[in-house]
């Protein structure tokens, strides 16, 4: 078994991906795994692992050979979708999941997306990671795509999904792991984006709590129950991380929109020299494995929202939290003989529109941020067909920071054109 090769530890990986993929079919929290594994990223838990551990020799490698294994499968398959065989790896059992996360790297230090968890960690500091959202307008969803350009066949690697969904004075994006299940009480929901009555303000909601408590009072916590559960005992659900503001275009001067961007769950010493962003290590608890056993089979009943009347809606820093980033939008120049406003995608944006824009830091000269970082675009989001559009972000946003902003130019905006 020693000598195998690379081609047959992988090609052995698969089939033992797809046994675990008929397996699965036994229960609703597997079936849920194997829906997970084709949408997105890669599943948060190894399912069936007792029956695994006892069906499988692959559980009981020695350490030193399994790391060894992990190790090649990790240098030589960096990019989607051979990139799958590294989440096979993680769902053999709970031994092979450990050692594979403990080798693969953040996107900040490797450049790459392999676990769920990559989607809200922050993106690589030198070169962006470069996706694509495609529009539906007939199912009012967005989906962002890890890839330069929609390929044939559409077998690209779906990041994250959204549905827009409009209510009497305000928008709401919701966020998931999944294209199919956009419901708040599934453990695929991430976040939403909400706007005002006018579409001008955004605010970005995270379901879960910003990392090591940095910013608690920055939270707006909820209260996700069944109606029918009397005593809810779930943790807060929604924390708001940032808002977007677009100013209003009162005099209706010909320009492109003006956007700022207040991120609470980054403090502006991230981008200085030697700071850091917080990085969380783990997706929250489902909400369905909170509310066991009172959730049932049935599961279709009306979710509560609750807001406690006692907690700001505004988000207030605590004492001795630091500044949050701000972001701007990168002022664009006008091209003359084109007789529009032009910015340099680096082709990656080939169709003029409002919606086109990039950002970056907006610091003060006390900030000590360096003239490079400064002119650095963080994120870049422009249209390159119908209903097709292209997204960059690099450090210190993650790609669900990025594709929650990135919505806010869906939301209709008379006052601000």
């Amino acid at each position: 078994m020693i000598q195998m090769s690379l081609k047959s530890i992988m090609r052995e990986l698969k089939e033992l991906k797809d046994g675990i993929g008929n397996m699965s079919k036994r229960g609703d929290q597997s079936k849920l795994w194997r829906s997970r594994t084709r949408s997105h990223v890669a599943p948060d838990e190894a399912p069936l692992e007792s029956q695994l551990s006892e069906q499988s020799p692959w559980a009981n490698l020695p350490p030193e050979l399994l790391l060894d294994i992990i190790q090649r499968v990790e240098e030589s398959e960096t990019a989607w979708p051979a990139r799958a065989v590294v989440v096979f790896c993680a769902a053999v059992c709970r031994s092979w999941r450990e050692i594979t996360k403990e080798i693969v790297k953040t996107p900040e230090q490797c450049g790459r997306l392999t676990f769920p968890i990559s989607l809200k960690q922050p993106g690589p500091r030198e070169s962006p990671i470069q996706c694509y959202i495609r529009r539906d307008r007939t199912s009012s969803t967005f989906l962002l795509f890890y890839g330069l350009v929609p390929s044939e066949g559409e077998s690209d690697k779906l990041l994250l999904a959204a549905r827009k969904v409009r209510r009497a004075t305000c928008t709401d994006f919701v966020i998931s792991l999944v294209a199919d299940d956009f419901s708040r009480a599934s453990n695929t929901y991430v976040g939403k984006l909400r706007s005002n009555f006018l579409g001008t303000k955004f605010t970005v909601y995270d379901s879960q709590s910003p990392c090591d408590s940095r910013i608690q009072s920055t939270a707006r916590p909820r209260r996700r129950f069944h109606s029918k559960q009397v005593s809810p005992r779930l943790p807060a659900c929604n924390y708001i991380i940032g808002t977007v503001t677009y100013e209003l275009n009162v005099l209706r001067t010909r320009g492109p929109r003006r956007m700022h961007c207040i991120l609470h769950s980054i403090p502006v010493s991230a981008i200085q020299e030697g700071g850091t962003a917080p990085t969380p290590s783990a997706l929250p608890q489902s909400l369905d494995e909170q509310l066991s056993p009172l959730h049932s089979s049935k599961g279709k009943e009306p979710i509560v929202d609750i807001i406690s009347p006692s907690i700001q809606a505004t988000p207030v820093f605590s004492p001795g939290s630091r500044e949050p980033l701000a972001l701007k939008n990168k002022a664009p120049r006008w091209h003359e003989q084109l007789q529009c406003w032009c910015l340099n995608f680096k082709g990656r944006v080939t169709v003029a529109s409002v919606k086109n824009f990039q950002l970056v830091a907006a610091v003060e000269p006390s900030h000590n941020v360096s003239p490079e970082e400064q002119e650095k675009v963080i994120l870049q989001f422009g249209k390159i067909g119908k209903d097709i559009f292209t997204m960059d972000y690099r450090y210190p946003l993650s790609a669900f920071q990025a594709f929650a902003i990135s919505l806010s130019c869906f939301d209709t905006k008379p006052a601000c054109e």
